[in-house]
């Protein structure tokens, strides 16, 4: 078995948190499949946890505190972790994306981040994290929310974003909810900064299968790609790399309809889901 990933505790709260349990189960002599087995919950969770990766619920939490004999020390740390709704490597990207000159999109299987409405963000978040309080859902929900500042400022940045056609058929939340997602879509495609486009079933398979990309430009930095999929991103800053991932963004939106043909089809898409 491979040694475990080394944290550096002061990279981070979440590494710092991570870094504590794995030192206080090593403590106790339990293995990550023991001590999920007493919390209960899956071994590969409390990984994740001593990874940095996730931040564990608050029952969790306590139950960690209390079968570690963290004697509260793991709550207090859970207490600073909360304070932010974006893990570490959200947070990196979105200080990367806030100075972006342009954002190059392509979405597999949601609308972005940035014209979701408060509904659309809701279920995406609660079907995406179960384990989450409605509490949690609505604090993740409100930053979501406020990150889409960026679009209102005075100079925004070029949006350009190539959509899954499953992204626009997909009923997230219902056809009330979906349909007034859509129309977001289609008004923020008229604005003079943003483009959509929709990648067509019929296109087949694609160079960009196995999840959502981004690649963001700057007006005095080196462009920088992030790859999504699931609860894990990766934000790739070499630029060799980078520029393979923004030529797999460039072979996505050349298979893409054309805007005018995306709007239409977006549309279609909102007649379909009623009035």
């Amino acid at each position: 078995m491979p040694a475990p990933k080394e944290l550096d505790p002061s990279a981070s709260l979440a590494a710092l948190y991570g870094t504590k349990l794995r030192k206080l189960r090593g403590r106790a002599g339990l293995t990550q499949r023991q001590l999920g087995d007493r919390v209960p919950i899956a071994h590969s969770r409390i990984a994740q946890f001593e990874l940095g990766n996730e931040v564990p619920p608050e029952d969790v939490n306590g139950r960690l505190d209390l079968i570690l004999g963290a004697e509260g020390d793991l709550v207090d740390l859970w207490g600073h972790l909360r304070r932010t709704p974006y893990p570490d490597w959200v947070r990196k990207f979105m200080a990367y994306e806030a100075r972006a000159s342009a954002m190059h999109k392509y979405m597999a299987h949601s609308v972005p981040g940035l014209l979701q409405t408060e509904d659309y963000a809701r279920e995406v978040l609660r079907l995406g994290q179960p384990w989450c309080t409605p509490a949690e859902i609505e604090e993740m929900v409100a930053a979501r929310m406020k990150r889409q500042s960026l679009l209102r400022a005075q100079r925004p940045p070029l949006l350009w974003i190539v959509l899954d056609e499953s992204v626009i058929r997909r009923p997230v939340g219902g056809a009330d909810v979906m349909r007034d997602q859509l129309g977001v879509v289609v008004q923020a495609a008229n604005a003079p900064f943003v483009e959509v486009q929709v990648l067509p079933f019929a296109a087949g398979g694609h160079a960009a299968m196995g999840g959502s990309l981004t690649v963001l430009s700057f007006e005095n930095a080196p462009d920088v790609a992030y790859l999504e999929a699931g609860h894990s991103g990766e934000l790739v800053e070499d630029r060799a790399m980078v520029a393979r991932h923004s030529y797999r963004y460039d072979l996505v939106h050349a298979r893409a309809l054309a805007p005018e043909a995306s709007t239409a089809l977006i549309q279609q898409a909102m007649e379909e889901f009623g009035t």
